[in-house]
């Protein structure tokens, strides 16, 4: 048995070749020893198959450094490269080979002489196409989850026919041009030599067959406009612009194809007293001067109904108060957010006389008579302020 050519001299590049210097030299060796441009010639063949073997190896950075300190030994799962996998050259087939030929110069080669391109072609199957609607929901339907009925309007399977489009079962013959197989095959002489290509069959579109006599209903489509009503589980914790995939519950094919996906996008609606910052809930909670001066009891909205909170005596426009996990569930299933309750305090604008009288000897007192030096901040620099 012949010994095996160094990888680098097959490709003819030196050992600290470039990945784009190996591309190069392989491309040069592919189509000088391309077998439609030699055939018969074995020893061209041989010498194709040898420059794929060598590309193989020397384009796959794991593979290169395992010949580089092993050499071939290395490739074969031997005990000189301590039992590493890898490229063998055995089972190297030129189906192998084609398809990193096609990845290099971008084309869909069958092979030569009888080579078929192990499947590559074969009938085609129709899909559907996607639809797309939007959802709104509240923040009570995002932080529980909820199940919508949608009724869509959209292609369905004709009714008659069950989608496929024929009058009954015998309503068929094998396509005459591509005879069956859903692909032509296209041979032409180029700069690389003879180069057989493969496509989608124009008189079949790829199904192989072809109606003869089509159903009266739909017309030989197999498919007809309706409506389907869709019942879809919405998790918790879903946000502004997710988009949920159902599958199969878009348009229906003709021919009886796939069907396509149907994908639901979630719109927020507006909450009056909660704004979502990602899981977290924001609330602007205004009390009155006097309760912020002298403390007490307050409620703030949750998504699940009313929650009491306390409030401190003494306490300032812009304080933020934390209700851990009373915000949304991460729809990950990574715990839930809070609730941010922003304080602010509602001034009288007017004030009758005895009102004005009680203010005014207020003021004279010694804990009314001075103002605190407190830096105003807007509510998101509190905020930030709070986080740290």
């Amino acid at each position: 048995m012949a010994e095996k050519r160094d990888y680098y001299e097959v490709l003819g590049v030196e050992k600290n070749a470039n990945a784009d210097e190996i591309k190069k030299a392989y491309r040069k060796a592919a189509i000088k020893f391309h077998p439609d441009k030699n055939p018969g010639d074995k020893e061209a063949e041989e010498k194709f198959k040898e420059a794929a073997e060598a590309y193989d190896v020397l384009s796959n950075p794991d593979k290169r450094a395992r010949y580089d300190q092993f050499g071939h030994a290395g490739m074969n799962g031997g005990a000189g490269a301590g039992g590493f996998g890898g490229f063998s050259g055995g089972g190297f087939s030129m189906e192998d080979i084609f398809a990193n030929f096609g990845d290099i110069f971008g084309g869909h080669f069958s092979g030569f002489g009888g080579f078929s391109g192990g499947g590559r072609g074969g009938q085609r199957v129709n899909r559907g196409t996607d639809i797309r609607v939007k959802v709104k929901l509240t923040l009570q339907e995002i932080a529980n989850g909820t199940t919508k009925k949608l009724k869509i309007n959209k292609t369905v399977a004709c009714d008659k026919c069950g989608g496929s489009g024929a009058k009954d079962a015998s309503s068929y013959s094998t396509c005459s041009t591509c005879g069956g197989s859903g692909v032509v095959t296209r041979v032409e002489n180029t700069f690389f030599g003879r180069m057989q290509t493969q496509g989608v069959c124009p008189t079949c579109g790829g199904e192989g067959k072809v109606i003869t006599a089509p159903c009266d209903k739909c017309k030989g489509e197999g498919t007809m406009r309706g409506d389907e009503v869709v019942e879809i589980k919405i998790p918790a914790g879903v946000g502004e612009g997710m988009a949920l995939t159902v599958t199969g519950k878009g348009n229906a094919a003709r021919h009886g194809g796939v069907n396509g996906d149907l994908q639901v996008v979630i719109e927020e609606e507006h909450d009056p007293q909660l704004v979502r910052d990602g899981n977290d809930l924001i609330h602007n909670l205004n009390i009155t001067v006097t309760t912020a001066i002298l403390g007490g009891t307050v409620e703030v909205p949750t998504v699940d109904g009313k929650a009491k909170i306390k409030i401190a005596p003494g306490t300032h426009a812009g304080k933020v108060l934390r209700l851990r996990d009373k915000g949304l569930p991460d729809v990950n299933g990574y715990g839930r957010g809070d609730i941010l309750v922003v304080v602010d305090i509602t001034i009288p604008s007017k004030l009758n006389s005895e009102e004005k009288r009680l203010v005014e000897q207020l003021s004279s007192m010694p804990d009314f008579s001075k103002a605190e030096s407190v830096e105003r901040q807007n509510i998101f620099e509190r905020m930030r302020n709070f986080f740290r």
